[in-house]
């Protein structure tokens, strides 16, 4: 039997969940702000926790990040991150 840690079963899905959902070249020059990914990494960053979760949600035409965190004091929080933010592609 294969043992496989929390992180790599995480790390594995933010990837493909990347690959999906990455970067993607929009119409008039446009991308995506942040991947997943990188949303994911900036949220726990800035909270000093780790990632429990992280997906793409859509609600009401709005897309987001919905991001799980758990703190070093073991209380997870879900952070909420617009993904309907765009830059120009300069």
């Amino acid at each position: 039997m294969i043992k496989t840690s929390f992180k790599q079963i995480l790390a594995a899905g933010l990837m493909a969940t990347t690959l999906l959902f990455g970067a993607a070249a929009l119409p008039g020059g446009e991308v995506r702000a942040d991947s997943l990914r990188e949303v994911a990494e900036r949220v726990a960053r800035q909270n000093d926790a780790r990632v429990v979760s992280a997906r793409e949600v859509e609600r009401n035409g709005r897309r987001f990040y919905e991001i799980r965190i758990m703190t070093r004091d073991g209380v997870v929080k879900t952070i909420r991150v617009p993904a309907d933010d765009r830059r120009r592609d300069r």
